[in-house]
Protein backbone atom coordinates (compact mmCIF):
# COMPACT_ATOMS: atom_id res chain seq x y z
CA UNK A 1 0.00 0.00 0.00
CA UNK A 2 2.84 2.47 0.58
CA UNK A 3 5.13 1.25 -1.41
CA UNK A 4 5.02 3.71 -4.22
CA UNK A 5 4.88 6.76 -1.61
CA UNK A 6 8.35 5.53 -0.07
CA UNK A 7 9.94 4.39 -3.91
CA UNK A 8 10.09 0.82 -3.03
CA UNK A 9 9.49 -1.51 -5.68
CA UNK A 10 8.25 -4.55 -3.15
CA UNK A 11 7.29 -5.14 0.43
CA UNK A 12 10.80 -4.41 2.77
CA UNK A 13 9.52 -5.78 6.31
CA UNK A 14 7.92 -9.04 5.35
CA UNK A 15 7.57 -11.72 7.95
CA UNK A 16 7.83 -14.78 5.52
CA UNK A 17 11.47 -15.56 5.30
CA UNK A 18 12.87 -14.39 2.16
CA UNK A 19 16.68 -15.96 1.69
CA UNK A 20 17.66 -13.05 -0.74
CA UNK A 21 17.50 -10.11 2.74
CA UNK A 22 19.28 -12.47 4.52
CA UNK A 23 20.81 -10.35 7.23
CA UNK A 24 24.56 -10.86 8.27
CA UNK A 25 24.66 -8.50 10.91
CA UNK A 26 23.72 -9.49 14.30
CA UNK A 27 26.62 -12.51 13.93
CA UNK A 28 23.47 -14.02 11.67
CA UNK A 29 26.50 -14.19 9.07
CA UNK A 30 29.33 -15.58 11.15
CA UNK A 31 27.07 -18.41 12.58
CA UNK A 32 25.82 -19.33 8.45
CA UNK A 33 29.45 -19.87 7.64
CA UNK A 34 30.20 -21.76 11.24
CA UNK A 35 27.14 -23.65 10.25
CA UNK A 36 28.40 -24.73 7.15
CA UNK A 37 31.69 -25.63 7.79
CA UNK A 38 30.21 -27.82 10.63
CA UNK A 39 28.04 -29.59 8.48
CA UNK A 40 30.71 -30.34 5.50
CA UNK A 41 33.87 -31.39 7.85
CA UNK A 42 32.13 -31.87 11.32
CA UNK A 43 29.94 -34.84 12.61
CA UNK A 44 27.61 -35.80 15.41
CA UNK A 45 24.60 -33.08 15.90
CA UNK A 46 24.46 -29.77 15.27
CA UNK A 47 21.90 -27.27 17.78
CA UNK A 48 20.86 -23.77 17.20
CA UNK A 49 19.01 -22.42 19.69
CA UNK A 50 16.96 -18.70 19.84
CA UNK A 51 14.21 -16.90 21.02
CA UNK A 52 11.06 -17.03 19.30
CA UNK A 53 10.91 -14.52 16.28
CA UNK A 54 15.03 -14.76 16.27
CA UNK A 55 15.65 -15.83 12.55
CA UNK A 56 15.92 -19.73 13.08
CA UNK A 57 13.64 -20.38 10.22
CA UNK A 58 15.34 -17.67 7.92
CA UNK A 59 18.71 -19.27 8.81
CA UNK A 60 17.53 -22.66 8.17
CA UNK A 61 16.60 -21.54 4.91
CA UNK A 62 19.37 -19.87 3.97
CA UNK A 63 21.76 -22.42 5.12
CA UNK A 64 19.83 -24.81 2.63
CA UNK A 65 20.61 -22.13 -0.36
CA UNK A 66 23.46 -22.04 0.85
CA UNK A 67 25.56 -25.30 1.27
CA UNK A 68 27.65 -27.38 -1.36
CA UNK A 69 25.74 -28.90 -4.22
CA UNK A 70 26.66 -32.59 -2.66
CA UNK A 71 24.85 -31.94 -0.03
CA UNK A 72 21.47 -32.97 0.33
CA UNK A 73 19.15 -31.84 2.45
CA UNK A 74 15.72 -33.24 4.38
CA UNK A 75 13.10 -30.74 6.27
CA UNK A 76 11.09 -31.44 8.98
CA UNK A 77 8.71 -28.90 10.05
CA UNK A 78 6.51 -30.57 12.66
CA UNK A 79 8.63 -33.00 14.40
CA UNK A 80 5.94 -33.32 17.35
CA UNK A 81 5.80 -36.94 16.12
CA UNK A 82 5.97 -40.08 18.52
CA UNK A 83 9.54 -42.20 18.14
CA UNK A 84 7.48 -44.90 16.06
CA UNK A 85 6.61 -42.27 13.48
CA UNK A 86 10.00 -39.69 13.09
CA UNK A 87 11.19 -42.84 10.92
CA UNK A 88 8.34 -42.79 8.65
CA UNK A 89 8.25 -39.17 8.08
CA UNK A 90 12.06 -38.61 7.68
CA UNK A 91 11.80 -42.00 4.86
CA UNK A 92 8.88 -39.91 3.63
CA UNK A 93 10.98 -36.81 3.20
CA UNK A 94 13.70 -38.60 1.23
CA UNK A 95 10.97 -40.22 -0.73
CA UNK A 96 11.56 -43.95 -0.17
CA UNK A 97 8.59 -46.67 -1.29
CA UNK A 98 8.52 -47.97 2.93
CA UNK A 99 5.14 -48.81 3.30
CA UNK A 100 2.95 -47.61 5.89
CA UNK A 101 2.93 -50.15 8.24
CA UNK A 102 6.29 -50.71 7.95
CA UNK A 103 8.42 -52.11 11.42
CA UNK A 104 11.05 -50.14 13.02
CA UNK A 105 13.78 -52.03 11.77
CA UNK A 106 12.47 -52.61 8.35
CA UNK A 107 12.16 -48.23 7.88
CA UNK A 108 15.74 -48.04 9.86
CA UNK A 109 17.26 -51.05 7.11
CA UNK A 110 15.78 -48.63 4.27
CA UNK A 111 17.26 -45.19 5.31
CA UNK A 112 20.68 -47.38 6.10
CA UNK A 113 20.50 -48.65 2.85
CA UNK A 114 19.28 -45.17 0.87
CA UNK A 115 23.01 -43.25 3.14
CA UNK A 116 24.94 -45.84 2.31
CA UNK A 117 24.63 -45.52 -1.95
CA UNK A 118 24.47 -41.73 -1.52
CA UNK A 119 28.01 -41.54 0.59
CA UNK A 120 28.86 -44.28 -2.35
CA UNK A 121 28.05 -41.14 -4.71
CA UNK A 122 30.31 -38.86 -2.41
CA UNK A 123 26.61 -37.16 -1.25
CA UNK A 124 25.96 -36.39 2.13
CA UNK A 125 22.44 -36.59 3.70
CA UNK A 126 21.72 -33.32 6.53
CA UNK A 127 18.25 -33.31 8.22
CA UNK A 128 17.15 -30.12 9.39
CA UNK A 129 14.69 -30.03 12.13
CA UNK A 130 12.40 -27.08 13.30
CA UNK A 131 10.78 -26.58 16.18
CA UNK A 132 12.75 -29.30 18.50
CA UNK A 133 12.05 -27.69 21.64
CA UNK A 134 8.59 -29.79 21.14
CA UNK A 135 9.97 -32.82 20.01
CA UNK A 136 9.02 -35.36 22.40
CA UNK A 137 12.08 -36.63 24.46
CA UNK A 138 11.45 -40.77 23.46
CA UNK A 139 11.87 -39.13 19.69
CA UNK A 140 15.06 -37.49 20.35
CA UNK A 141 16.07 -40.43 21.55
CA UNK A 142 15.22 -42.01 18.03
CA UNK A 143 17.10 -38.79 16.27
CA UNK A 144 20.24 -40.11 18.43
CA UNK A 145 19.68 -43.74 17.31
CA UNK A 146 19.97 -42.77 13.96
CA UNK A 147 23.04 -40.41 13.95
CA UNK A 148 24.54 -43.94 14.74
CA UNK A 149 24.07 -44.51 11.24
CA UNK A 150 27.94 -44.93 10.04
CA UNK A 151 30.77 -46.89 7.76
CA UNK A 152 34.29 -47.49 9.36
CA UNK A 153 35.21 -44.08 8.84
CA UNK A 154 32.42 -41.57 8.48
CA UNK A 155 28.85 -40.41 9.75
CA UNK A 156 25.98 -41.39 6.92
CA UNK A 157 23.71 -38.82 8.18
CA UNK A 158 24.30 -35.16 9.93
CA UNK A 159 21.90 -33.44 12.49
CA UNK A 160 21.07 -29.95 13.00
CA UNK A 161 18.05 -29.07 15.38
CA UNK A 162 16.60 -25.73 15.30
CA UNK A 163 15.05 -24.77 18.31
CA UNK A 164 13.82 -22.00 21.32
CA UNK A 165 15.52 -22.17 24.55
CA UNK A 166 13.28 -24.79 25.92
CA UNK A 167 15.07 -27.17 23.91
CA UNK A 168 18.85 -26.64 26.14
CA UNK A 169 16.34 -27.17 29.05
CA UNK A 170 14.94 -30.30 28.03
CA UNK A 171 18.95 -31.25 26.77
CA UNK A 172 19.70 -31.24 30.45
CA UNK A 173 17.61 -33.56 31.44
CA UNK A 174 19.12 -37.04 32.65
CA UNK A 175 18.12 -39.59 30.48
CA UNK A 176 18.84 -37.63 27.73
CA UNK A 177 21.77 -37.20 28.61
CA UNK A 178 23.48 -39.86 25.58
CA UNK A 179 22.04 -37.48 22.90
CA UNK A 180 23.76 -34.04 24.91
CA UNK A 181 26.99 -35.53 24.21
CA UNK A 182 26.99 -36.22 20.75
CA UNK A 183 26.09 -32.40 20.09
CA UNK A 184 29.29 -31.53 18.73
CA UNK A 185 28.54 -27.62 17.76
CA UNK A 186 26.04 -25.24 19.43
CA UNK A 187 24.84 -21.43 18.21
CA UNK A 188 22.50 -19.20 20.11
CA UNK A 189 21.01 -16.68 17.99
CA UNK A 190 20.69 -13.75 19.95
CA UNK A 191 18.64 -10.42 19.87
CA UNK A 192 19.80 -7.33 17.89
CA UNK A 193 21.10 -4.35 19.46
CA UNK A 194 20.95 -0.82 18.65
CA UNK A 195 23.54 -0.67 16.13
CA UNK A 196 22.25 -3.98 14.78
CA UNK A 197 18.51 -2.67 14.46
CA UNK A 198 19.78 0.71 12.79
CA UNK A 199 21.64 -1.76 10.03
CA UNK A 200 18.79 -4.45 9.76
CA UNK A 201 16.15 -1.41 9.07
CA UNK A 202 18.46 -0.01 6.65
CA UNK A 203 19.48 -2.87 4.67
CA UNK A 204 15.70 -4.30 4.61
CA UNK A 205 14.82 -0.36 3.00
CA UNK A 206 17.64 -0.41 0.73
CA UNK A 207 17.10 -4.20 -0.38
CA UNK A 208 13.15 -3.11 -1.26
CA UNK A 209 14.72 -0.65 -3.60
CA UNK A 210 14.78 2.93 -0.94
CA UNK A 211 16.76 5.86 -1.80
CA UNK A 212 16.14 8.23 0.40
CA UNK A 213 17.09 9.53 3.60
CA UNK A 214 16.80 7.58 6.58
CA UNK A 215 13.73 7.26 8.00
CA UNK A 216 14.15 5.97 10.95
CA UNK A 217 15.90 8.58 13.69
CA UNK A 218 18.45 6.93 16.46
CA UNK A 219 15.67 7.95 18.83
CA UNK A 220 12.78 5.88 17.27
CA UNK A 221 15.57 2.93 16.60
CA UNK A 222 16.35 2.71 20.43
CA UNK A 223 12.69 2.81 20.98
CA UNK A 224 11.85 -0.15 18.54
CA UNK A 225 15.62 -1.85 19.84
CA UNK A 226 13.50 -1.71 23.47
CA UNK A 227 10.01 -2.55 22.97
CA UNK A 228 10.94 -5.12 20.02
CA UNK A 229 13.68 -7.14 22.55
CA UNK A 230 16.04 -7.01 19.07
CA UNK A 231 13.43 -9.92 17.26
CA UNK A 232 13.36 -9.31 14.12
CA UNK A 233 10.14 -10.77 13.36
CA UNK A 234 8.82 -8.03 15.43
CA UNK A 235 10.86 -5.85 14.21
CA UNK A 236 9.30 -6.62 11.00
CA UNK A 237 5.89 -5.96 12.11
CA UNK A 238 6.28 -2.79 14.04
CA UNK A 239 8.10 -1.06 11.19
CA UNK A 240 5.90 -2.18 8.48
CA UNK A 241 3.21 -0.50 10.95
CA UNK A 242 4.66 2.15 11.44
CA UNK A 243 5.69 2.67 7.84
CA UNK A 244 1.87 2.11 6.91
CA UNK A 245 0.99 5.28 9.45
CA UNK A 246 3.55 7.51 8.15
CA UNK A 247 1.68 6.93 4.65
CA UNK A 248 -1.29 7.81 6.30
CA UNK A 249 -0.19 11.04 7.58
CA UNK A 250 1.14 12.06 4.21
CA UNK A 251 5.09 12.21 5.90
CA UNK A 252 8.27 10.54 4.81
CA UNK A 253 9.59 11.31 8.97
CA UNK A 254 8.64 7.80 10.40
CA UNK A 255 7.54 9.80 13.68
CA UNK A 256 8.25 8.24 17.44
CA UNK A 257 4.63 8.44 17.72
CA UNK A 258 4.32 6.05 14.85
CA UNK A 259 6.13 3.54 15.55
CA UNK A 260 4.68 3.74 19.61
CA UNK A 261 1.39 3.31 17.61
CA UNK A 262 2.66 0.48 15.51
CA UNK A 263 3.79 -1.37 19.04
CA UNK A 264 0.63 -0.50 20.95
CA UNK A 265 -1.49 -2.39 17.70
CA UNK A 266 1.05 -5.50 17.83
CA UNK A 267 0.19 -8.81 19.63
CA UNK A 268 3.54 -8.79 21.58
CA UNK A 269 2.98 -5.61 23.22
CA UNK A 270 1.73 -5.21 27.33
CA UNK A 271 -0.68 -2.31 26.53
CA UNK A 272 -4.03 -3.50 26.11
CA UNK A 273 -5.33 -0.13 26.82
CA UNK A 274 -8.21 0.09 23.54
CA UNK A 275 -7.74 3.97 23.81
CA UNK A 276 -4.07 3.30 22.71
CA UNK A 277 -4.83 1.66 19.44
CA UNK A 278 -6.93 4.40 18.17
CA UNK A 279 -4.26 6.43 16.32
CA UNK A 280 -3.44 3.42 13.74
CA UNK A 281 -6.64 1.62 13.75
CA UNK A 282 -8.14 5.06 12.70
CA UNK A 283 -5.77 5.49 10.11
CA UNK A 284 -5.90 2.15 8.98
CA UNK A 285 -9.62 2.51 8.58
CA UNK A 286 -9.36 6.17 7.14
CA UNK A 287 -7.46 4.17 4.16
CA UNK A 288 -9.56 1.32 3.75
CA UNK A 289 -12.51 4.05 3.23
CA UNK A 290 -10.90 7.16 1.24
CA UNK A 291 -7.73 5.46 -0.59
CA UNK A 292 -5.81 7.80 -2.41
CA UNK A 293 -7.66 10.57 -1.72
CA UNK A 294 -8.24 10.27 1.75
CA UNK A 295 -4.79 10.57 1.93
CA UNK A 296 -4.17 13.04 -0.20
CA UNK A 297 -6.14 15.13 1.19
CA UNK A 298 -5.31 14.50 4.97
CA UNK A 299 -1.37 15.28 4.22
CA UNK A 300 -2.27 18.23 2.10
CA UNK A 301 -4.23 19.54 5.63
CA UNK A 302 -0.60 18.21 7.98
CA UNK A 303 1.67 20.49 5.16
CA UNK A 304 -0.96 23.47 4.96
CA UNK A 305 -1.18 23.56 8.69
CA UNK A 306 2.02 23.18 10.03
CA UNK A 307 4.01 25.80 11.57
CA UNK A 308 6.29 27.23 8.75
CA UNK A 309 10.17 28.00 9.69
CA UNK A 310 10.88 31.78 9.45
CA UNK A 311 13.85 33.80 10.10
CA UNK A 312 13.43 36.74 12.08
CA UNK A 313 16.00 39.03 13.13
CA UNK A 314 15.93 40.74 16.45
CA UNK A 315 17.83 43.18 18.03
CA UNK A 316 20.53 42.00 18.61
CA UNK A 317 20.83 39.97 15.61
CA UNK A 318 20.12 36.60 17.07
CA UNK A 319 18.41 34.09 14.60
CA UNK A 320 15.66 32.66 15.93
CA UNK A 321 12.67 30.39 14.10
CA UNK A 322 9.05 30.82 14.58
CA UNK A 323 7.84 27.40 14.73
CA UNK A 324 6.15 25.80 17.75
CA UNK A 325 9.46 22.83 17.53
CA UNK A 326 11.46 23.50 20.33
CA UNK A 327 14.50 22.51 18.49
CA UNK A 328 14.15 24.91 15.80
CA UNK A 329 15.18 27.81 18.03
CA UNK A 330 18.56 28.98 17.93
CA UNK A 331 20.74 30.09 20.45
CA UNK A 332 21.69 34.13 20.64
CA UNK A 333 24.88 34.94 19.14
CA UNK A 334 25.79 30.99 18.42
CA UNK A 335 26.33 29.65 14.90
CA UNK A 336 23.52 27.76 12.90
CA UNK A 337 22.60 26.07 10.09
CA UNK A 338 18.96 27.48 8.39
CA UNK A 339 18.09 24.40 6.20
CA UNK A 340 21.25 24.52 3.51
CA UNK A 341 23.31 27.40 4.15
CA UNK A 342 26.15 28.58 6.41
CA UNK A 343 25.14 31.07 8.64
CA UNK A 344 27.43 33.48 10.70
CA UNK A 345 25.57 36.02 13.60
CA UNK A 346 26.88 39.00 13.93
CA UNK A 347 28.11 40.65 17.08
CA UNK A 348 25.05 43.33 19.01
CA UNK A 349 24.61 46.38 17.13
CA UNK A 350 25.82 45.45 13.47
CA UNK A 351 23.53 45.46 10.44
CA UNK A 352 20.61 42.59 9.63
CA UNK A 353 22.75 42.43 6.35
CA UNK A 354 25.63 41.78 7.98
CA UNK A 355 24.09 39.21 10.23
CA UNK A 356 23.51 36.32 7.84
CA UNK A 357 26.53 35.80 5.54
CA UNK A 358 26.64 32.68 2.76
CA UNK A 359 28.63 31.48 -0.21
CA UNK A 360 28.41 33.37 -3.18
CA UNK A 361 29.93 30.71 -5.14
CA UNK A 362 28.24 30.55 -8.91
CA UNK A 363 28.42 26.59 -8.49
CA UNK A 364 25.27 25.12 -9.97
CA UNK A 365 24.76 22.84 -7.01
CA UNK A 366 25.72 26.05 -4.19
CA UNK A 367 23.42 28.31 -6.30
CA UNK A 368 20.29 25.72 -6.11
CA UNK A 369 21.56 25.25 -2.20
CA UNK A 370 20.69 28.92 -1.38
CA UNK A 371 17.54 28.83 -3.59
CA UNK A 372 16.03 25.95 -1.44
CA UNK A 373 15.90 28.04 2.01
CA UNK A 374 13.70 30.59 0.05
CA UNK A 375 12.02 28.20 -1.91
CA UNK A 376 10.44 26.32 1.54
CA UNK A 377 9.91 29.80 3.09
CA UNK A 378 7.26 30.71 0.19
CA UNK A 379 5.33 27.34 0.27
CA UNK A 380 1.99 27.62 1.94
CA UNK A 381 -0.54 26.45 -0.78
CA UNK A 382 1.63 23.71 -2.13
CA UNK A 383 2.08 20.43 -0.56
CA UNK A 384 4.48 17.96 -2.82
CA UNK A 385 7.56 17.72 -4.46
CA UNK A 386 9.53 15.68 -6.24
CA UNK A 387 12.54 13.48 -4.70
CA UNK A 388 15.08 13.01 -7.72
CA UNK A 389 17.93 11.28 -5.92
CA UNK A 390 19.94 11.54 -2.98
CA UNK A 391 24.01 11.28 -2.90
CA UNK A 392 26.94 11.75 -0.37
CA UNK A 393 29.23 12.58 -3.76
CA UNK A 394 28.41 16.55 -4.73
CA UNK A 395 30.69 15.97 -7.74
CA UNK A 396 27.86 13.42 -8.85
CA UNK A 397 25.32 15.37 -8.29
CA UNK A 398 27.12 18.38 -10.21
CA UNK A 399 27.37 16.33 -13.41
CA UNK A 400 23.48 14.84 -12.50
CA UNK A 401 22.88 18.58 -12.83
CA UNK A 402 23.82 18.22 -16.41
CA UNK A 403 21.08 15.52 -17.23
CA UNK A 404 18.60 17.01 -15.77
CA UNK A 405 18.84 20.43 -17.70
CA UNK A 406 18.46 18.49 -20.60
CA UNK A 407 14.59 17.91 -19.41
CA UNK A 408 13.68 19.87 -16.49
CA UNK A 409 13.82 23.57 -15.42
CA UNK A 410 17.09 23.55 -13.37
CA UNK A 411 15.38 27.34 -11.51
CA UNK A 412 12.42 24.22 -9.71
CA UNK A 413 15.16 22.65 -8.96
CA UNK A 414 16.30 22.12 -5.04
CA UNK A 415 18.86 20.72 -2.91
CA UNK A 416 19.07 20.26 0.98
CA UNK A 417 21.16 18.96 3.22
CA UNK A 418 20.64 15.70 5.26
CA UNK A 419 22.26 12.25 6.69
CA UNK A 420 21.97 9.40 5.03
CA UNK A 421 23.53 6.08 6.88
CA UNK A 422 25.27 8.16 9.27
CA UNK A 423 26.69 10.26 7.05
CA UNK A 424 26.16 13.67 5.37
CA UNK A 425 24.17 13.91 2.16
CA UNK A 426 22.33 16.09 -0.58
CA UNK A 427 18.86 15.35 -1.25
CA UNK A 428 17.77 16.60 -4.85
CA UNK A 429 13.95 17.41 -4.99
CA UNK A 430 12.13 18.77 -8.44
CA UNK A 431 9.27 20.92 -8.15
CA UNK A 432 6.11 22.34 -6.47
CA UNK A 433 2.42 20.49 -6.46
CA UNK A 434 -0.63 21.38 -5.11
CA UNK A 435 -2.16 17.92 -5.69
CA UNK A 436 -1.31 13.99 -5.30
CA UNK A 437 -2.54 13.85 -9.04
CA UNK A 438 -0.33 16.42 -10.27
CA UNK A 439 2.77 15.08 -8.65
CA UNK A 440 1.68 11.39 -9.69
CA UNK A 441 1.47 12.56 -13.07
CA UNK A 442 4.50 14.44 -13.29
CA UNK A 443 6.28 11.64 -12.26
CA UNK A 444 4.87 9.25 -14.70
CA UNK A 445 6.19 11.79 -17.18
CA UNK A 446 9.59 12.16 -16.18
CA UNK A 447 12.05 10.45 -18.72
CA UNK A 448 14.08 7.34 -18.05
CA UNK A 449 16.99 8.32 -17.72
CA UNK A 450 15.26 10.36 -14.16
CA UNK A 451 13.46 7.66 -13.95
CA UNK A 452 16.58 5.51 -12.93
CA UNK A 453 17.24 6.52 -9.37
CA UNK A 454 13.48 5.46 -8.89
CA UNK A 455 12.12 9.27 -7.46
CA UNK A 456 9.20 9.28 -5.62
CA UNK A 457 7.19 12.22 -4.27
CA UNK A 458 7.70 14.21 -1.01
CA UNK A 459 5.46 16.01 1.16
CA UNK A 460 6.58 19.86 1.77
CA UNK A 461 5.94 19.11 5.27
CA UNK A 462 7.89 16.17 5.68
CA UNK A 463 10.68 18.11 3.75
CA UNK A 464 10.32 20.81 6.46
CA UNK A 465 10.37 18.11 9.30
CA UNK A 466 13.22 16.34 8.33
CA UNK A 467 15.49 19.61 8.02
CA UNK A 468 14.75 20.20 11.37
CA UNK A 469 15.39 16.98 12.71
CA UNK A 470 18.72 16.72 11.31
CA UNK A 471 19.18 20.12 12.38
CA UNK A 472 18.68 19.42 15.76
Amino acid sequence: MYYDFFGLTHPPFKITPDTDVFFEGGNRGAILEALIYAITHGEGIIKVTGEVGSGKTMLCRVLQTRLPPNVETVYLANPSVSPEEILHAIAFEMQLRVPKDASRLEVMHALNDYLVERHSQQRQVVVFVEESQGMPISTLEEIRLLSNLETQHHKLLQIVLFGQPELDENLRRQNIRQLRERITHSFNLLPLDHEDVRAYLTFRLRAAGYHGPDLFSRRVIAYMTRSCDGLTRRLNLVADKALLAAFAEGTHNVSLDHVKAAVRDSEFSSVESPRTHAPLTYALVGLAIGGALGIAAFAAYQAFSAPKAQITPTADATVQYSTNAPEAVAVANTPVVVANAPVALAAPGSSTEAAITVSTSSDVLERRLLATDQWLERQNGAFFSIQLLGSDDPELLREYFKTIAKYLEIEKVYVYRTVANRHPSLTVLYGTFASRDEVTRTLQSLPDELKFNRPYYRTIQGIRSEIARQRS
